[in-house]
């Protein structure tokens, strides 16, 4: 953690990191009944905030949740204090911690919020250039993917599994049909046209992704939010992933496959192009 991100939020204190301390009856410790958010920061300014807390919102409603924090505030607060600039703000939201340990949903309990920011970790030179690599993994997660809960077991070990096949994400499907990524949003170009996945409780609403569409369309891209199975990855021109810290990254193999001519095809260079500059100016 660099110096410049000690400090963070605990409860309506700002503290360093290595003093913020939890109660082990924390519910999100004991069954990952939190959400969470991660918003990107440019040069000081929060990318996309409204969307981010709105699905925050969405979030915290879906689990029954109730939260009365400025949000915002916050996310202002903890940039000037860590130093501006460039930046991921983490952001988790936990039932509380009730007396005991029972599954039900306790009544007036006073939620535990927790924030920090990080470094933002910019695409090695390799992803750039060369692209990253993907494996599809059946989509063995919850049914109620578009909370963005704390509870990612699931998706660290889907992660992992595409880890242990030695690329950088896993793709998930369903029955036939692609969902996302295990940490990100999937995109393909088919046929000249930009598509992905259209939104259902099997996967995240991405504020990313919504972005990338918007700078997509202003270059002259069709977009549709439209399925996509797996047969038609694989034969895709193009595949991409997106999320608030990957930004928007080429994928050019996919199970070992070259994915077009296994480089970085010409409709994510404009793109990413215009998303880097988009993201400073917004």
């Amino acid at each position: 953690m660099s110096k410049r991100h000690q400090l963070c939020f605990l409860n309506g204190e700002l503290l360093p990191l290595n003093e913020a301390k939890v109660s082990v009856l924390d519910r999100s410790f004991l069954f990952g009944d939190g959400v969470y958010e991660v918003i990107p920061v440019y040069d000081g300014q929060p990318f996309v905030l409204d969307a981010h807390l709105q699905r925050l919102a969405n979030s915290l409603a879906a689990v029954r949740m109730r939260c009365d924090l400025d949000f915002a505030d916050l996310v202002a607060q903890l940039i000037e204090q860590n130093g501006g600039g460039d930046m991921a703000i983490y952001i988790q939201v936990s039932r509380g911690t009730p007396g005991e340990r029972n599954h039900l949903i306790p009544n007036d309990i006073e939620a535990t919020v927790f924030a920090m920011t990080q470094d933002f970790p910019a695409p090695a030179e390799r992803m750039l250039e060369n692209g990253v690599t993907a494996t599809i993994c059946e989509d063995s997660r919850w049914q109620q993917c578009h909370i963005k809960a704390t509870s990612l077991l699931a998706n660290v070990l889907l992660r992992q599994q595409a880890a242990d096949q030695d690329t950088d994400e896993a793709i998930l499907e369903r029955d036939g049909m692609i969902t996302e990524g295990a940490s990100s949003t999937v995109f393909a170009v088919i046929d000249g046209v930009l598509r992905t996945p259209e939104d259902a409780p099997t996967l995240l609403p991405g504020t990313t992704r919504d972005r990338v569409i918007a700078v997509a369309r202003d270059q002259g891209i069709e977009v549709f939010n439209q399925g996509i199975s797996k047969t038609e990855l694989y034969q895709a021109d193009e595949v991409w992933i997106s999320s608030a810290l990957r930004e928007v990254l080429p994928v050019t193999r996919l199970d070992g496959r070259a994915v077009g001519n296994g480089l970085p095809g010409p409709l994510w260079k404009k793109v990413y192009r215009a998303f880097q500059i988009a993201k400073r100016t917004h």
